[in-house]
Order: C-alpha cells, then sequence, then structure tokens
C-alpha cells in the first residue's frame, strides 16, 4: 500500500483489530477501533484496503465533529453547570461552594483555552500548581468539579474525551498525626477562661462544651432548637443544619440521628434557656442572644480563635473540637460503630482514624511477658508428659509389666 501524507496518522493490526490514530489540527491524539482483521482463508473482516478507506472516513467524521463544536470556555460551562446542579436540587451549600471553587481557582487556571483543547496534562498541572497552597481533598474536591464540567461538555457536545479521567489524582493518606483536638485538660482551659461580657459571649462557653461533648457539626449546632433536644431522654436530635445561610436537611443520610445528652451538657443548656429570651420550643438553642437569628459562621470562628488563643491549648478549628469527641469516645471503650452513628459518618472509614485511640486490653501485658527474661518455657501437654514418662519407665526394664 502507498504510504499515506503526513498528518493522516497511523493505521495498525492489533491482534484481531484495525487500530487507527491521529493527531488533530488543535493538537488532542485520537485512537479509534476502525473494525475487524480480515484473517487469511475467511471472508470476514476488513482487508487493510478496507480498513484504509474507513480510517478516512473516521478521521474526517470526527474533524466535521470538531470544526462544528462550540468554543466553551471554562467559566462558560461553568455557569451551565451551576444551573444544571440547581435543577437537581442540589443543595445550596454545595452549589456555593462549586461557584467558588470555579471562580477562584478553576477558571483562572484554564483561562484561553476552551474545553476542547484542555488535555489530561494541562489537568495535572492543574494539581501541581494547587498543591502548593491547597490541601490535598481540597485539591481533588476541585478534581471532581472539573470532571462534572466535561462530563457536562460530552453531553453537550463542547469536548470528546473528559481529560480528568486520564490524568494522575493526588492521594489522601490518612494517618493519626492528621487528627488534632483537646485532651480534657486543654478543654477545661478552654471552658474556664473569661469571656467577653458581650452577647456573644454569653452563649460561648455553652457551644464550645456542646461541641466538644457531642461531636455535632457547626451546621448541626447552628440550626439545633430547643424542640431538638430532648432532657428527659437525655439526647439531642440533628433535624435540619444550618449552612450557608440557609436550613436544609443533614449532611448525609447517616447524619440524620440521636446524640447522647451527657449531665454537664444537659445542665448548661438549661442554665442557657433559663437565661434566653428566645427559649420556645421553635427558637434556636445557639442563636444571637439579641436577635434570636443564627449566629454569624465568621464571627463564630473568630471568636473560637481569639478564644482558643487565650486559653493557651493547642491551635485547633471549632470543626476539630468533633475529634475532640471521636478521640474520647475510642479511648473509652465505645465501639467504633456506635461512634460513627453518633458522629454521623456516611462510611464507616472516616470513623476508623479513631481506632488508635482504642484501648486495647492486655496487649501491653503481652508483649512484657513475651521479652520478659524471666519468662517461663511453653508447657509441655498432658499426652505428650505420658509419653516422656512411659519412655523414662521402659528404659532398661524389658519393656511393659517389668
Amino acid at each position: 500500500m502507498p504510504r499515506r501524507n503526513y498528518g493522516t496518522g497511523s493505521l495498525r493490526q492489533v491482534g484481531k483489530s484495525w487500530i487507527g490514530s491521529w493527531y488533530a489540527l488543535d493538537g488532542r491524539r485520537f485512537k479509534r477501533r476502525v473494525g475487524p482483521v480480515r484473517m487469511p482463508g475467511t471472508r470476514d473482516g476488513m482487508t487493510k484496503a478496507q480498513a484504509e478507506s474507513e480510517f478516512a472516513r473516521v478521521r474526517e467524521a470526527e474533524a466535521i465533529v470538531a470544526a462544528t463544536a462550540r468554543r466553551v470556555t471554562m467559566a462558560e460551562a461553568g455557569a451551565e453547570l451551576s444551573k444544571v446542579l440547581e435543577l437537581r436540587g442540589r443543595k445550596k451549600s454545595h452549589r456555593l461552594t462549586v461557584a467558588a471553587d470555579l471562580r477562584n481557582h478553576i477558571e483562572p487556571f484554564f483561562e484561553g483555552k476552551h474545553l476542547a483543547q484542555i488535555t489530561p496534562q494541562d489537568v495535572e498541572r492543574y494539581v501541581v500548581v494547587k498543591r502548593k497552597t491547597l490541601a490535598i481533598k481540597t485539591v481533588r474536591n476541585h478534581l471532581n468539579t472539573i470532571h462534572s464540567v466535561f462530563e457536562l461538555g460530552l453531553r453537550r457536545k463542547w469536548c470528546q474525551t473528559n481529560p480528568v479521567k486520564l490524568a494522575e489524582r493526588p492521594v489522601i493518606r490518612t494517618t493519626e498525626t492528621r487528627i488534632k483536638f483537646l485532651d480534657q485538660s486543654e478543654l477545661e482551659k478552654l471552658l474556664a477562661i473569661t469571656y467577653p461580657q458581650d452577647a456573644f459571649g454569653s452563649v460561648e462557653v455553652a457551644l464550645y462544651l456542646t461541641a466538644a461533648m457531642t461531636g455535632l457539626r457547626q451546621g448541626e449546632l447552628l440550626g439545633l432548637r430547643w424542640r431538638d433536644v430532648d432532657f428527659a431522654a437525655r439526647k439531642v436530635r440533628v433535624v435540619s443544619p444550618y449552612v450557608r445561610g440557609e436550613f436544609g436537611d443533614p449532611k448525609s443520610e447517616g447524619s440524620g440521628r440521636s446524640v447522647p445528652l451527657a449531665e454537664r451538657v444537659s445542665t448548661e443548656l438549661e442554665n442557657l434557656r433559663a437565661r434566653s429570651p428566645y427559649a420556645a420550643d421553635k427558637n434556636l438553642v445557639f442563636c444571637h442572644p439579641e436577635t434570636g437569628n443564627p449566629l454569624d459562621r465568621a464571627k463564630l470562628t473568630r471568636r473560637f480563635k481569639k478564644a482558643i488563643r487565650s486559653a493557651d491549648v493547642r491551635e485547633i478549628t471549632f470543626h476539630e473540637l468533633r475529634h475532640t469527641f471521636g478521640t474520647r469516645m475510642a479511648a473509652a471503650g465505645v465501639p467504633l460503630r456506635t461512634i460513627q452513628h453518633w458522629m454521623g459518618h456516611a462510611d464507616a472509614k472516616t470513623t476508623q482514624v479513631y481506632a488508635h485511640y482504642q484501648p486495647s486490653d492486655h496487649e501491653a501485658d503481652t508483649v512484657d511477658q513475651a521479652f520478659s527474661s524471666e519468662r517461663r518455657a511453653p508447657r509441655t501437654s498432658a499426652p505428650a508428659r505420658r509419653r516422656s514418662s512411659r519412655r523414662a519407665g521402659s528404659g532398661g526394664q524389658g519393656g511393659r509389666g517389668a
């Protein structure tokens, strides 16, 4: 067969198939199965000449698709994705997070390229750049958003491939050293400091104590109402978290739950309710004492950081008060399955991080005994002792009955 002109790609036999590959004008590499190979002595499949003809038709069809595809930028596709998420009824908090990631990170990085031009190598470069300033989990979340953008692009014919599927992703290695929490003495120091005599300060002790001794997320605490606190049953029910300015459903199917209400927390909440002007069942437990409205999340974060510094304890975030609860429960011997339910983890793997803090009955004593210089020799079993005794008794006596 005559050699094809440069740029028309290559056709080769791979097993029993003809495989064609070529580069488009924008640098993208295409690889397609053209058809089956006609094996000697049969009439099925394609000869090389037939495969060449079909290969030319496939390249032409792909070129037409590429030429007619809309040149949609990441910003345009991201805006369309936001509309799709709203149509699907995704939570406002999720939509706002996706929009912020697109606006602040993804769109600026891919500016100047339309979707069809972005390659797996571009996605991997994004990972390298963002890993310098962002946590691995955050970067992985960004990749999930980019993946969704390209899946939408495939459906809308804005691109022919999803490069995220072919790009290498950063791996999260979770170890016990990633957990930050307060031990009991540090928690007491946090609760004992003198808080400002203002409206916000009147709820801080109760808020921090409840967070540390129930493991509720920040949004779950801010959305908690007095009717959700069952003093008689000694339970707190997670019903409607307050996240990103709206009350919604629990984070996941397992997030709607009941959590034990310790006596110390119960007493603190009863005192808070007694002095609050917003003590009706429908009112928020941790509301602004002057307005009854939800507490401002940004202000809460600033106040907590200041309290941590004043208490002179290790620096943790408000969210990491959850780890204080998780580690204390594990150390107390509570089964991981129960901790998973109390903390509202959808995946047991998330709870597994607390396994390192569970007590291990007699494990250390076992190691001490194994390496002890005074360790006794292994005991001989009863049958072995009898056999040994018979052998000793028969020596020089002429056998049994002597």
